[in-house]
């Protein structure tokens, strides 16, 4: 197999120089990847108040436009969702977020004979990558049989 960087046309931009994923063999590598839609300096679930700051957040909105863009990444770079095998989660506050996520966690890998080993933990902060700092970036390895 080959060992190639991918950039995405469809998941949001990255916030540096660096490909959305790189494969090496039967492995794909995917970056941190955000909520944030292609083309937009939106973080959806974000309420900013008049003076620009976050009034609130959605968590829930973060971790499905995040789980969406990882999607179309392994799509594109010829991997299925199901090929995931670890994950490595990022969130700005735990304590208010972590049984949400939890639950989506559940949704999205219902099946947990073949569910992903995950690491989730709590960092001050993720990189502002749009009209808001986002509180919420997934990694991802997926391989292929």
């Amino acid at each position: 197999m080959s060992d190639a960087a991918h950039h995405s046309k469809a998941a949001a931009e990255p916030t540096g120089a660096y490909a959305h994923a790189r494969r090496v063999g039967n492995v794909l590598y995917l970056a941190g990847i955000g909520p944030r839609q292609r083309g937009t300096k939106v973080i959806p679930g974000v309420v900013l108040d008049a003076a620009g700051n976050v009034a609130s957040y959605d968590i829930e909105a973060q971790v499905r436009s995040s789980f969406e863009n990882v999607r179309i990444v392994l799509e594109e770079s010829g991997f299925a969702w199901n090929e995931i095998v670890d994950m490595t989660v990022f969130m700005t506050d735990l304590r208010r977020d972590f049984a949400t996520f939890n639950k989506l966690f559940g949704e999205y890998f219902a099946e947990t004979a073949t569910s992903p080993t995950r690491t989730s933990m709590e960092v001050s902060r993720l990189p502002q990558a749009g009209n808001a700092p986002i509180n919420f970036e997934v990694k991802v390895i997926a391989a292929k049989a």
